[in-house]
């Protein structure tokens, strides 16, 4: 089986599967620039944290507010984190042809996110992370293949 490694927004063709590329899209009636503004702002959903994470500058600086645990984090966000980021990624994918293309393009190839420093969603540094990212960009893949999240 072929393996697509992805990590840095910069990287082509795939740096697009990057939670920090410069891909938004609107989702809960409002615009988020990145999926990282997204995902980050929902760990403080209904509150004035998130309105700020969402209008960050860039996707660093909204991961640097969402990781800051002097805010207080959703009592809930480890049980919805996942579907969280499932809604962003579909949203991103759904919202960009472009970029749809790209992930339709990698057929049946394992997509890894290639990081050593995150054990859940990437590989890790050891390799045998649990790649959640790459998981869920494979299952939207399969999903907008289906006509799911056709626009």
């Amino acid at each position: 089986m072929v393996t697509i490694y992805f990590y840095g927004a910069g990287e082509v063709p795939y740096g697009c599967f990057s939670n920090f590329s410069a891909h938004g899209f609107d989702l809960d009636g409002d615009w988020w620039p990145t999926s990282e503004h997204y995902f980050q702002a929902q760990k403080f959903a209904g509150t004035r944290h998130a309105d700020l994470i969402r209008r960050a500058a860039n996707p660093l600086r909204a991961a640097q507010w969402g990781r800051d645990r002097s805010r207080p984090l959703r009592r809930d966000w480890e049980r919805v984190k996942d579907d969280v980021m499932r809604r962003a990624v579909a949203a991103k994918f759904t919202a960009h042809a472009d970029i749809r293309a790209v992930l339709l393009g990698t057929g049946d190839a394992e997509i890894v996110e290639n990081t050593g420093t995150d054990h859940y969603w990437g590989r890790g540094r050891t390799g045998t992370g649990r790649n959640m990212l790459g998981r869920i960009l494979m299952r939207t893949r399969t999903q907008l293949r289906g006509g799911l999240h056709r626009r």
